[in-house]
């Protein structure tokens, strides 16, 4: 299992993701989840994958194979030279299918699930960030001012605190908090979510990366925060009227 979550904000866009895998209880490996790529300066793009493993490393060597070819020839459209980050999701949507199209019958025959689906998002010279969900057929939703943040893989523990509290202008600073909690809801209710954890920041306009960081399990921002929300929930269970039972 996976979690991973995407927050589209006024103020940027902020990812974050875990880095564990598992095929079974005694099987649990750890693979980075989380890709960058930039021109600064003209486009920055930042995509977190869920699913299939074999299925996402499969979309992606497609993506950067392209960008490979791009550099003798030009006429290779990729995701740093496409029109639009709309097309762009298009590219990473194409390659999806063409992965699923060669793999999924079988995986299904051998009883193995192929679902997979990726979160995108960046920016482009004189264009809007945007983040965009796209899924196992290649098709894809995006981001809107009524729902700036997309989860893919264990989403429910994480989404209470993104419902209450982000909204499209939350600053960067809460955006963070929120994610950090939202993931730590997460590690605390399911064991095949696991640290490390990857962040990317990227500011509205700025067309490259403010934050890269890699949080380790000892990482000391990550454990304040895990601290204080569970210290702030005790207290509020407290202050809580008692119920009595048979409804007197």
């Amino acid at each position: 299992m996976t979690y991973c979550v995407g927050l589209k904000l006024d103020a940027g866009i902020v990812m974050m993701s875990d880095t564990r895998t598992n095929a079974g209880l005694d099987n649990i490996s750890r693979f980075r989840k989380m890709f960058n790529w930039n021109d600064p300066g003209e486009r920055v793009l930042v995509a977190c994958c869920a699913g299939n493993l074999s299925i996402t490393q499969g979309v992606l060597s497609r993506i950067n194979a392209a960008i490979a070819r791009s550099q003798d020839d030009e006429r290779v459209e990729t995701i740093l030279n496409a029109q639009t980050l709309f097309r762009s999701a298009q590219l990473f949507g194409d390659a999806m299918r063409d992965v699923q199209a060669r793999h999924r019958e079988t995986l299904q025959a051998q009883g193995a699930g192929a679902d997979a689906s990726i979160l995108l998002a960046g920016q482009r010279k004189d264009g809007e960030m945007r983040l965009y969900l796209i899924y196992s057929a290649g098709n894809f939703i995006e981001a809107t001012p009524d729902t700036p943040f997309l989860q893919i893989g264990e989403h429910k523990y994480g989404k209470p605190i993104l419902d209450r509290v982000i909204t499209p202008e939350t600053p960067l600073d809460q955006a963070l908090k929120a994610v950090f909690l939202s993931m730590d809801s997460t590690l605390r209710s399911n064991l095949s979510v696991g640290m490390p954890l990857d962040l990317t920041v990227i500011r509205a306009d700025e067309l490259d990366f403010a934050v890269q960081r890699r949080i380790e399990a000892e990482d000391e921002d990550f454990s304040a925060i895990s601290r204080g929300w569970a210290d702030a929930i005790r207290e509020a269970f407290e202050t809580l009227p008692s119920v009595n039972g048979d409804g007197r």
